[in-house]
């Protein structure tokens, strides 16, 4: 018997138990409802808050290992959990959050409005997100639906900038 994958009744080895860990993000993936809105606020907003310490290099450097570790965390999770794309994994969330904040200045106005748009994107599932969930395998399918929200949202908060600046400065 493999118990390298577990089920519901098996005990999970300590890999899997850090796995899922950092794929609920502490668990709040269990969170019944809205578990992704509430962990990018909880976790994925304090998290941008701490890279954004970085420069814009180091930001993006550090935003681009996150979304590695994501896919990685996000793969292994799926096959311990047994479920395309689970609810309970939430690790997905902040790479999207990470990327909608991209060379945008840091105040709580443009954080706000970033965290509205991304999660609104992310759930509607705009082309071609919704093509990249259902036809991109493992990890990497549950990331980049994301990041794809998150780029949409970061163009929407230039061009916003460029054009409108008064509206979130």
């Amino acid at each position: 018997m493999n118990n390298s994958i577990s089920t519901p009744h098996q005990k999970k080895t300590l890999a899997e138990s850090i796995i899922i860990f950092f794929a609920t993000a502490a668990y709040t993936g269990y969170v019944p409802v809205a578990s992704g809105t509430i962990t990018t606020l909880i976790v994925g907003v304090p998290l941008y808050l701490l890279f954004s310490r970085l420069s814009a290099t180091g930001y993006i450097i550090a935003t681009v290992l996150f979304t590695g570790f994501s896919v990685y965390i996000s793969h292994h999770a799926e096959i311990i959990l047994k479920e395309k794309d689970s609810r309970k994994i939430v690790i997905d969330e902040f790479p999207g959050y990470l990327v909608a904040m991209i060379l945008l200045p840091t105040n709580w106005k443009i954080m706000s409005v970033a965290f509205l748009i991304e999660r609104a994107l992310d759930i509607a599932k705009v082309f071609p997100a919704n093509v990249v969930e259902k036809k991109v395998p493992g990890g990497l399918g549950v990331v980049m639906d994301d990041v794809v929200a998150g780029i949409y949202t970061c163009l929407i908060l230039h061009a916003v900038l460029l054009y409108a600046p008064n509206v979130l400065l």
